[in-house]
Parts: C-alpha cells; sequence; structure tokens
C-alpha cells in the first residue's frame, strides 16, 4: 500500500473515530439510566483511545515511514449489579442510538480489518486487526444490550 493512500486511509478512520467518540458522548447524555450512561461513556472514552493513537500513528508515519507498536485497550467489565427492569425514559430513542452504533461497530471493524490485509509490516497489520478485534467487541457488547433492552427490558451486557 502506498504512504499516501496509507496516511489518507488512517486520516478517514480517525475522523471516524473522533465522529464515534462524539456519538457515543452525546447518547451518554440521551440515556435516563445510569447502566446505559456507563456503556456510553466507556465507548465513547475508547474511540478517543483509538483516535488518540491513530493521531500518533499518523505522526509517526509522516516523521519516519515506521509503524507504532499498539498496545490495545481492555473494555472494562460491565457493572456486577443489574438493577431489574431498567427503566429506560428514553427507550425508543436508545434503541435507535444503539441501532446506529452497530452499524458504525461494524463499519470500523470491516476498515481496520480491510488496512490489516493490505499492509505487509508486521507491527502495522498487528494494529489493525487489534482495532478491528476492538470494534468487533464494541459490536457484540451493543448486539447483547440491544437484545436485553428488548427482550428483558433491562440494561445488560457482557463482553462475550
Amino acid at each position: 500500500m502506498l504512504t499516501k493512500n496509507l496516511l489518507e486511509s488512517i486520516r478517514v478512520v480517525k475522523e471516524n473515530e473522533r465522529k464515534a467518540a462524539d456519538f457515543y458522548a452525546q447518547a451518554a447524555q440521551t440515556t435516563g439510566n445510569s447502566m446505559g450512561r456507563e456503556l456510553f461513556e466507556q465507548l465513547s472514552e475508547f474511540e478517543q483511545f483509538h483516535y488518540e493513537r491513530l493521531t500518533a500513528l499518523e505522526k509517526q508515519l509522516e516523521a519516519s515511514g515506521d509503524f507504532i507498536y499498539y498496545e490495545g485497550k481492555e473494555f472494562p467489565l460491565p457493572p456486577e449489579i443489574v438493577p431489574r427492569a431498567a427503566q429506560e425514559p428514553q427507550h425508543q430513542s436508545i434503541m435507535n442510538i444503539i441501532s446506529q452504533a452497530l452499524g458504525l461497530e461494524r463499519q470500523a471493524e470491516q476498515a481496520y480489518a480491510e488496512l490489516a490485509r493490505q499492509i505487509t509490516d508486521a507491527q502495522g497489520h498487528a494494529m489493525f486487526r487489534r482495532l478491528s478485534e476492538e470494534e468487533h467487541l464494541h459490536y457484540l457488547i451493543l448486539n447483547e444490550a440491544y437484545w436485553n433492552l428488548t427482550n428483558l427490558k433491562t440494561w445488560k451486557w457482557s463482553l462475550a
């Protein structure tokens, strides 16, 4: 992959991460449930972390053409206490937010997987593969939260 194309791809996914962080921060303010707010805040922080690491990668590639080491980030465990039938005053709005978020996570997962396939540098390949895996985990968490809200009327998710 040509460096110019790689840098442009990184700028695109970096901007997507910024938008995702903002999206989740807004979603956290929308929900009336503390567990839902915590999930969205964690996702916002995670996407901000991705943005910061991609910015570091972009700078390193521009300066030396070398990839950076990506240490990854672990998603925090969900709260132990799960209230019964958590009331979500903005239920339909939250379901729409989660549906949009599922699409964002799937798109990010695929974008990083595609970059990983195109990168021959071992460290760069590992970074993009890990980013894809992290986005896939976000997708699974959101999918589980959606299912639980739909079927059990409660905010609950696991780390799959």
